[in-house]
């Protein structure tokens, strides 16, 4: 009996044991930001050879805003991506995606050689929710489910809260596609970067330009990928390029689960606006600037049902990877090309008996 005993509160201590363990994290629902949060820490607890979190800036409601630093630890000066989600308060589907992304080049790096090779090369600066007082806000209840800006007051006389954040960029600013009223959801601010969290993305990534290949920028919906200008009176100096690559990303994504996204500008796909990210990113000479619009095309719109999460981040995992991919092949490329004809010409000056000690 005794014996029996001891099995059973073996067997119970282990039973309990399993119970603390973390319960894996389900990437395929929304999650408040509190989980997000924890979630983020977790990852530097997972992998503290390339994961970090930074905190560059904070909210009108005096919150952090944090990024995910992503990359092996080479010692020298890398270039670098850049991906935001939830500037839109309402868009669920974009910290979803972050999340996701998160995760897939994690996993990835161990065993995909090219991921290895690009984390080497590059830092992953991911931020998954970029307007946290809004989406914080869009999760208080069913009236608030559908807030899109931040939470900052109006000017004065206006009752009305929140900016716009993806109008409140300097890049040409309040010319086309904004409101100066301050109740309208597409309020473009008292004046360009007015607000703390356009204000925390302008430094870090302004200060750090020269490092930027890519900005990825995700939103929802329309299943769109928009290249710079959204004033139809500016062009991209490298429009035919971003096309291009924006085609070709269109093409990866439809191959997952057959879904089309159309490629282009705002004003010729959407409808012109100014102020974005995306625009102010391209005129900070950073090459390669894209929104993604996700899923769907109107019937849930920012409802997106949680069943449709996993395809979608899948489908726009292979968007963003064709984009990566590319813009670091461009940069490194001649780098490589350089290095393996230097190889080769060495391998054929052994294969002729000549040594250093010969060329000297």
């Amino acid at each position: 009996m005794l014996t029996f005993v001891g099995l059973s509160l073996v067997l119970l201590s282990a039973v309990g044991a399993a119970a603390v363990e973390r319960v894996e994290y389900d990437y395929y629902k929304y999650h408040p930001m509190p989980e997000i949060t924890k979630w983020m820490d977790q990852m530097v607890k997972d992998y503290p050879d390339v994961v970090t979190i930074m905190t560059y800036g904070q909210t009108y409601e005096h919150r952090p805003i944090t990024l995910l630093k992503i990359g092996l630890n080479t010692g020298a000066k890398k270039k670098a991506i850049w991906m935001d989600c939830g500037i839109h308060a309402r868009e669920w589907i974009a910290p979803a995606f972050c999340q996701y992304f998160v995760r897939q080049i994690l996993q990835a790096y161990k065993t995909d050689p090219k991921m290895e090779e690009m984390m080497k090369n590059m830092d992953f600066y991911v931020t998954p929710v970029l307007n946290v007082d809004g989406y914080i806000y869009s999760w208080k209840d069913k009236t608030t489910r559908l807030w899109r800006k931040n939470r900052s007051p109006g000017p004065e006389g206006c009752d009305f809260y929140g900016t716009d954040l993806n109008r409140n960029f300097d890049a040409n600013w309040g010319s086309i596609g904004v409101s100066f009223n301050c109740s309208s959801e597409i309020y473009c601010g008292k004046k360009p970067v007015s607000e703390p969290e356009t204000q925390a993305v302008t430094y870090f990534v302004g200060t750090r330009k020269e490092d930027f290949l890519c900005f990825l920028t995700i939103h929802s919906y329309s299943q769109l990928l928009l290249i710079p200008y959204g004033n139809p009176n500016f062009t991209a100096p490298n429009y035919d390029e971003l096309m291009k690559v924006g085609l070709a990303a269109a093409d990866a994504i439809k191959k997952v689960h057959g879904m089309n996204y159309t490629v282009g500008t705002s004003p010729a796909v959407l409808y012109p606006n100014a102020g974005s990210s995306r625009d102010w990113a391209r005129m900070q000479g950073i090459p390669f600037s894209y929104t993604f619009e996700l899923r769907d095309k109107g019937q849930y719109g920012f409802e997106l049902p949680q069943d449709q999460i996993q395809p979608t981040c899948e489908e726009a995992y292979s968007g963003a990877l064709h984009i990566i991919t590319y813009a670091h092949d461009k940069t490194f490329a001649v780098t490589s090309a350089a290095a393996t004809a230097a190889a080769t010409l060495w391998t054929m000056l052994l294969a002729l008996g000549v040594t250093s000690a010969t060329l000297m």
